[in-house]
């Protein structure tokens, strides 16, 4: 998860300043822009704290690893993703053709 950008979606979201909510959460805006620009990563409570701010709250779920790769190194996943992709058909159009918006 990027906090930064998760901050910066959920202020612009709620339409506010940094130093808006700065002062919501009880910070600094020049922290908060170092968090937005990923300079700084702030703690889960922290974040919660900002979050909350905007008007927002935050969910978390955490995912396993599918057992099929859990304990292959990453340069092993990437060639199991490769030879997976080989199974696919490739279907290549001379000429990319977008369909056409009409209002209604």
């Amino acid at each position: 998860m990027d906090a930064g950008l998760v901050i910066r979606t959920a202020r612009r979201r709620s339409k506010l300043s940094l130093r808006a909510l700065a002062a919501r959460a009880g910070t600094s805006h020049a922290t908060l822009s170092a968090y937005e620009n990923g300079r700084v990563d702030p703690t889960t409570t922290v974040l919660s704290r900002i979050i909350a701010a905007t008007g927002y709250s935050l969910e978390a779920t955490l995912l396993g690893i599918p057992s099929d790769i859990e304990g292959m190194s990453r340069g092993e996943e990437l060639i199991a993703v490769l030879e997976l992709a080989e199974q696919f058909p490739a279907r290549h159009a001379s000429k990319l053709e977008f369909p056409l918006f009409r209002p209604t």
